[in-house]
């Protein structure tokens, strides 16, 4: 029996994704997407949310107000070349000058789940290089989209 920890047990269900075709490029010598790609894959699905959400304009990446603080990947099936997939990404929490961002990627064919991945995204200011409160913007869009508390006031 396999038991998988979930940060939100209550929030089951993934409202943005973002597909994914394998390349040739992705693989490693084992013919299957090398463990590196898993992120770059998370991160292309978290830019694109971002965007939809109209928290980023997809030019300028000092007005991406966030950075990675910490990523806990798991690897539950290998991909393969020519494999679609699609990647959901949702905010389970706001905190003050972080987030809880959660990804999964599945077969889109199957719904199989081949990994998911907790990442905890911090509010930064490129300007001065040091972190800040979530901006009120970010936190009333994600609040609403995700159906999520809208978390500490900003300081």
């Amino acid at each position: 029996m396999t038991f998988y920890l979930r940060y939100n047990f209550f929030m089951d269900s993934y409202k943005f994704y973002y597909p994914v075709q394998i390349r040739y490029g992705d693989l490693d010598p084992m013919w299957h997407v090398n463990n590196a790609r898993f992120l770059t894959i998370i991160e292309a699905a978290r830019i694109t949310y971002y965007i939809q959400l109209g928290l980023f304009d997809g030019r300028h990446f000092h007005n991406l107000d966030s950075i990675v603080a910490n990523v806990h990947l798991s690897f539950l099936a290998p991909i393969l070349l020519g494999q679609t997939i699609r990647v959901g990404i949702r905010t389970s929490r706001l905190g003050n000058k972080s987030m809880v961002v959660d990804s999964v990627i599945e077969d889109q064919e199957s719904g199989k789940t081949l990994a998911t991945c907790q990442t905890i995204m911090v509010s930064y200011n490129h300007q001065t290089g040091k972190s800040q409160s979530i901006p009120e913007k970010w936190r009333q869009v994600i609040s609403a989209y995700e159906g999520i508390p809208p978390g500490p006031e900003p300081a």
